[in-house]
């Protein structure tokens, strides 16, 4: 009984080990595509925002429009689609989608400083890394924090798009310190809802489902940070 007890056990740990080395293995492809899109995002913004008649033939027509809004369209399209995608089609996509981000965002390089748009994204950064860190590692469960905090995301698409029209610097403030605050806690509540997700499914190893994860892993994390730069630099971006 000892004897068999011993093998259980060892089978135990062999079995958490390789969960372990999976979770792993899991976590730097999110972060690895993360990076991958935010490196497209960062080279489409910087080809279309330092060429100006680029600039001119999409911000000074009704083009902007389509441009700004269509990133937004794309998301809930891929939250639609996803089922339905494979996981090399899936990470097309979200690839597809970084460059239309960057286009989206290629304005802040004629409104703002290249000193402070590099002094913002390493805050954003430094931040970002802390915040998905302490997710990863606490042992306190966020997960109620999910519907709180999504509710603030369509609370702040709703006043963004309300105050494209008001243009009032006032609301643009509050509207940029709010967004900070939920998207630092989305950081670290996507950072560990991924982590979750993973040892619960882990017993499958579902190839297909864990490239598709990390996938939307990556979506979700690559958003909390693009967010929280915009918001950061709204706040603290030296103009030109």
């Amino acid at each position: 009984m000892a004897e068999f007890d011993t093998i259980r056990a060892g089978q135990a740990g062999v079995r958490t080990a390789q969960i372990d080395e999976g979770l792993r293995a899991h976590m730097n492809k999110v972060y690895g595509t993360m990076s991958g899109g935010l490196l497209v995002t960062a080279l489409v913004a910087w080809a279309v925002g330092t060429n100006d008649a680029m600039v001119s033939a999409i911000f000074a027509t009704p083009l902007k429009w389509l441009v700004m809004f269509a990133p937004l369209i794309m998301v809930f399209a891929f939250g639609a689609m996803i089922n339905r995608l494979s996981a090399a089609g899936a990470q097309l996509f979200f690839y597809a989608f970084a460059a239309m981000m960057g286009l989206s965002i290629s304005y802040i390089m004629v409104v703002f400083t290249g000193i402070s748009i590099a002094q913002t994204f390493l805050i954003t950064s430094i931040a970002f890394a802390g915040l998905s860190l302490w997710g990863y590692t606490t042992k306190k469960d966020i997960s109620g924090w999910g519907s709180f905090l999504i509710m603030g995301v369509i609370g702040l698409i709703v006043a963004s798009i309300v105050n494209i029209f008001l243009g009032s610097p006032a609301l643009m403030f509050a509207i940029s310190v709010i967004g900070v605050l939920i998207f630092a806690g989305l950081t670290a509540y996507d950072t560990q809802k991924i982590k979750t997700d993973y040892l619960q499914h882990a017993h499958a190893m579902d190839s297909e489902w864990l490239g598709k994860a990390a996938i939307m892993g990556a979506l979700n994390l690559y958003l909390d940070f693009i967010n929280m730069f915009m918001f950061l630099l709204q706040l603290f971006g030296s103009r030109e």
